[in-house]
């Protein structure tokens, strides 16, 4: 896609949780604001970040928004007032995006880790195939991780996938990615406030309960990089809430 060729205004927001994310931002503002989508609006949803990405986040609203016509704003922040989990962070980021008429919602990371301009591509698919949700995928045929990752996290990842995807007898390879994106029915069905996972699992329940509603998936191959900046925020707690969540989730749908 060049950027004379934009896609039409389908008001469509990307949604990118942020703690200490102050060395990230700007740039993954201007790449984002810079795809050639009509309608496109970021959501940062900033968990009080010590490092002051919450105050950057206003100043890049501010700028971003400063020439647009009255009552449309390309830009925005959610400020949180505690760090409760990378799940909860989203599911506050879409459902605002939903009350404000998204039509769809894009989860991505603020690290650098996503590829942007697969955001068109996964409009493009979702507009083509009519699903509810399009992930970006490491496992897929074209997908690819960075080589910066080492051999020990690379099978860590691919455990994890296999793992989640066995418990759950699941199709969807990549079933803990974080680059999704999903139309505002499917987000609807699922109901946002019934989730439970508070960190990285939310992922998987998402997808998972979305499948569950009748909802289909499609696949698209990315490369995910290394984050640019910063460090990672998976810690003991999320990788015990990873393996938990998906028996949790099994367990209750054999009780349904």
């Amino acid at each position: 896609m060049t950027v004379n060729d934009r896609r039409p205004g389908v008001p469509v927001t990307i949604v990118m949780p942020t703690y200490n994310e102050a060395a990230n931002l700007p740039r993954m503002a201007e790449l984002v604001l810079g795809l050639p989508i009509d309608g496109l609006h970021l959501k940062v949803v900033d968990d009080s970040s010590p490092d002051g990405t919450g105050r950057i986040a206003d100043e890049l609203a501010e700028k971003y928004n400063a020439d647009q016509p009255a009552g449309r704003r390309r830009m925005s922040v959610l400020h949180r007032t505690e760090k409760d989990g990378l799940g909860r962070a989203y599911a506050a980021g879409m459902s605002a995006a939903l009350a404000e008429g998204a039509a769809y919602v894009v989860q991505m990371d603020a690290d650098g880790s996503h590829p942007v301009e697969a955001v068109s591509r996964m409009l493009g698919t979702a507009a083509a195939t009519g699903v509810g949700l399009v992930v970006g995928s490491r496992y897929v045929e074209g997908g690819s991780l960075a080589e910066e990752w080492g051999r020990h996290r690379v099978l860590l990842s691919r455990f994890a996938n296999r793992y989640a995807r066995t418990v759950l007898g699941t199709k969807i390879r990549d079933i803990t990615a974080g680059f999704n994106l999903w139309s505002a029915a499917t987000l609807r069905d699922v109901d946002l406030a019934t989730l439970d996972s508070a960190g990285y699992s939310f992922q998987v329940e998402l997808k998972f309960k979305a499948v569950r509603a009748g909802h289909s998936a499609v696949e698209i191959p990315i490369r995910f990089e290394e984050r640019t900046e910063g460090v990672s925020k998976m810690n003991l707690a999320t990788q015990i809430e990873s393996a938990v969540v998906p028996l949790r989730l099994r367990l209750r749908h054999r009780r349904g």
